[in-house]
């Protein structure tokens, strides 16, 4: 039992630690924001709502998960 929960932490944080150079690099190219993306700057406060990140994320999401859990 305790060899299973091992792998699995162990494959979470490589998953994690991918997907973390992943974003690094992408902000290193520029990329961090996209078109759609809302910036509401104030006098003390900024608000930064990533609207064309998330639809991205969806669309990408919804892709991934329909190739692999797909019912045949």
């Amino acid at each position: 039992m305790l060899e299973r929960w091992g792998k699995i932490l162990l494959l979470v944080g490589g998953v994690l630690a991918v997907l973390g150079v992943t974003l690094w690099l992408l902000s290193r190219l520029g990329l961090d924001r996209m078109p759609g993306d809302l910036v509401l700057r104030g006098k003390n406060v900024t608000v930064y709502v990533p609207l064309g990140v998330m639809l991205l994320v969806s669309v990408v999401a919804t892709l991934i998960l329909n190739l692999f859990l797909r019912r045949r």
